[in-house]
């Protein structure tokens, strides 16, 4: 049996060149002041999360994480990932807790000094104190 295909030589692929947007004095792509670094961008993006929930129970308890919190953060969910924890209670200086998916590092909510007190906390799995 015979192939009646006709075969083409191949040639080769070139790059389409990219479409350039046109610069104008508002441009996005300006750094200005209130930016983020690169750094704290990364930092972002590997670090925890916070659900919306979270940000607006720590806005109206008005708490604040610092660099170093942070940092203790990261690592307890961290901690609770090796472990196999799915959703962590997180204590930290015994003024604050927080309750963190580990699975998708997102913290859940945030509950004050003043308001740990006399709370129930459920759909848990472990508990990391720091």
């Amino acid at each position: 049996m015979t192939d009646n295909f006709k075969y083409q030589s191949i040639q080769p692929l070139q790059p389409v060149a990219p479409a350039t947007k046109p610069q104008n004095a508002n441009n996005a792509n300006k750094v200005n002041a209130n930016s983020a670094t690169f750094n704290q961008l990364l930092t972002q993006e590997l670090g925890v999360k916070f659900s919306q929930h979270a940000l607006q129970r720590m806005e109206s308890r008005k708490i604040q994480l610092d660099n170093d919190q942070m940092n203790k953060l990261n690592q307890a969910v961290d901690k609770a990932a090796q472990k196999g924890a799915k959703e962590a209670l997180i204590l930290m200086d015994s003024a604050l807790a927080l309750v963190v998916s580990v699975k998708n590092r997102t913290v859940i909510t945030a509950v004050d000094g003043a308001n740990i007190k006399d709370n129930v906390f459920t759909n848990i799995d472990s508990a990391v104190i720091i």
